[in-house]
């Protein structure tokens, strides 16, 4: 599972859907068809029970995480989270926001997402399984750019709902950075058994490069992991300001 969830075993942080950012699919709505969207929402549904009781794997790396991004966020902040699993990370980042609607491509994970804002009320968070076409001063995107069907097709659609200067903030699991046997023969066997979805298998420098591709520019790149080898990038990237006649 911490090739599926690498930002941390924290709710918040496997894949998108296709009305997520538009509706969501866990891939974007031209990324995926229709069939391929459903099954990976069933996928997250059947696990979303034990998800949401996963210990965090690194927690002095999620918690890093978290701090970094509450600085990059601000009350002036219309925010949107994509793949927010049930709902913990959206939960902490919410109030530093004016606004944080967290999407996922499982109603499953959403039902219980809900279950813990009622438990937590935050007035600036809502949860969905699709988003419409708002634009956003950030889109959040923590471990599910390597879940997608298309790597550029989601960044041109992420690219799309954000305002001029607005940020792209991410942690991707870079499973190309990992021991080959992992992407070549555990993950095609999990998957084989039904343990795993589709995975895309990428480095940093592939990603860095698919966010220029669609205009963003780099802002930082680190590692906040604090166990061994940490194949978890955190990526920022702004699109430029729109252009003064």
């Amino acid at each position: 599972t911490s090739v599926l969830r690498c930002f941390s075993t924290s709710p918040g942080l496997h894949t998108m859907s296709s009305s997520a950012i538009a509706p969501a699919s866990r891939a974007l709505p031209s990324a995926a068809k229709p069939s391929a969207a459903s099954a990976k929402a069933r996928f997250w549904d059947r696990i979303a029970p034990k998800y949401a009781t996963d210990p965090i794997a690194d927690l002095a790396g999620y918690e890093a995480t978290l701090q970094r991004v509450q600085g990059l966020l601000s009350p002036q902040h219309d925010v949107l989270e994509i793949g927010c699993g049930t709902g913990s990370t959206a939960l902490r980042l919410a109030p530093f926001t004016r606004s944080l609607l967290a999407t996922d491509v499982s109603s499953q994970m959403i039902d219980i997402a809900h279950q813990r804002l009622a438990a937590q009320p935050s007035p600036a968070l809502r949860f969905a399984v699709a988003s419409g076409p708002e634009v956003y001063d950030a889109v959040l995107a923590f471990n599910v750019l390597h879940l997608m069907t298309d790597l550029d097709d989601a960044l041109r659609q992420l690219a799309k709902v954000l305002r001029p200067g607005g940020l792209l903030i991410s942690k991707t699991a870079c499973v190309a950075e990992m021991n080959p046997l992992i992407p070549y023969l555990a993950v095609p066997l999990m998957r084989a058994i039904g343990k795993a979805p589709p995975v895309l298998c990428f480095d940093e420098q592939r990603l860095r490069a698919a966010m220029v591709q669609q205009g963003l520019q780099i802002v930082c790149i680190e590692r906040h992991g604090t166990r061994g080898k940490d194949v978890r990038a955190f990526v920022v990237a702004r699109k430029p300001a729109a252009v003064r006649a």
